[in-house]
């Protein structure tokens, strides 16, 4: 009696697959949605505001009245000059003050020139805030710019 011999299913060569056009469309598709997808999440924390803005974009949120604006400087310097309506909270009582912080709306975390509000969001990052930024240049810049201070 002959031997049987089975019929293994013919494969298609790797090469011979992704030379399908179906193939090709689909693979085209996804790399333009991963790179569309990292475009427009990169330099954002994760709430949707960029990790820092300028003073112009600021005082935009500022104007809107949806934003809360808190100043991480101490209070001589407050006292000296600051943005109207803002809340003062010095950079190191700001861990042990969360409290005074909403939770539902925008933040933005401005000082004196923009290092210390960088400090500032990032506690506040770190402590399951999402939504946050920090102002470069700071209140020196925002004065600059000619926007509403209060002496």
């Amino acid at each position: 009696m002959p031997k049987k011999t089975t019929r293994r299913p013919s494969r298609t060569p790797v090469s011979t697959f992704f030379r399908r056009p179906g193939i090709q469309i689909g693979l085209v598709a996804l790399v333009a949605i991963v790179i569309a997808l990292l475009v427009l999440t990169s330099g954002q924390s994760s709430g949707g505001l960029p990790a820092e803005i300028d003073s112009a974009r600021a005082y935009d949120l500022y104007q809107q009245k949806g934003a809360f604006f808190v100043d991480v400087r101490e209070q001589s310097e407050w006292d000296s000059f600051h943005i109207p309506e803002t809340t003062l909270i010095p950079l190191g009582e700001l861990p042990n003050r969360l409290n005074e912080i909403p939770r539902d709306q925008p933040i933005v975390v401005v000082c004196r020139s923009g290092n210390r509000s960088a400090s500032g969001r990032d506690i506040l990052k770190q402590a399951g805030f999402t939504n946050v930024t920090s102002m470069a240049g700071g209140v020196t810049n925002w004065k600059a710019q000619g926007y509403p201070i209060q002496p």
